[in-house]
């Protein structure tokens, strides 16, 4: 069954998810030749509530069947890592006197994908024998962290499992335009920088 990005049903996003993630071709990357394993959950930013949802359920009943899931919210990373560098508080006290462009410049240097988001989101998964990747919080780290920065560094450090990102705003693939991540469906947002993921709304699970 696909599900587009615009007709949104909590459970039958629930069910598709749940076959495909829990079938082998997705946990053993079948059928996607020499790409990275990485795929796309696009979802309409309204209904950012009901996703959170859903992936605490996706979580829940896949570990129920022994699937162990890694699920990394970059946001509380990023907050984790503003704590351990003793920046967040220093930050939180003089907010006022920072402009919008010192900010960003700020938080894109301690945040740094290459830098300090990948190893420690590959050290959230050196803990146990994970079988699928989550990465959610990206619209709450917008835009000192974006998407296609987060996928760029990190598809040279996990290629051993499947990665999803849940993405609020819509994941297109084209022949004539190629693919297109644009945050919170809004085109001012658009940011076409990355390529190789797939739209897990278009994946089966082993028996469709």
């Amino acid at each position: 069954m696909v599900l587009t990005g615009n007709d949104f049903d909590p459970k039958a996003r629930e069910e598709h998810l749940f076959t495909v993630l829990s079938s082998n071709r997705f946990l053993k990357m079948e059928g996607i030749g020499r790409e990275v394993p990485f795929f796309i959950n696009p979802y309409p930013p309204a209904v950012s509530t009901d996703m959170d949802q859903i992936r605490e359920g996706l979580k829940r009943r896949l570990e129920n069947l022994g699937i162990r899931i890694a699920d990394v919210n970059l946001y509380d990373l990023s907050i984790g890592i503003l704590h351990d560098r003793g920046i967040f508080d220093q930050v939180v006290e003089n907010e006022g006197s920072f402009d919008k462009a010192e900010l960003l410049e700020t938080f894109q240097g301690v945040l740094d994908p290459a830098e300090h988001l990948i190893p420690a989101i590959t050290r959230e998964l050196a803990d146990g024998d994970h079988r699928v990747l989550f990465l959610s919080g990206i619209g709450e780290v917008y835009p000192y962290i974006r998407a296609h920065s987060i996928l760029n560094n990190l598809q040279s450090a996990v290629k051993a499992i499947p990665t999803l990102l849940f993405f609020p705003g819509t994941y297109t693939q084209t022949m004539a335009n190629g693919a297109s991540l644009v945050l919170f469906g809004r085109e001012d947002l658009h940011d076409d920088k990355y390529y190789r993921a797939f739209n897990i709304l278009y994946c089966q699970g082993d028996e469709q």
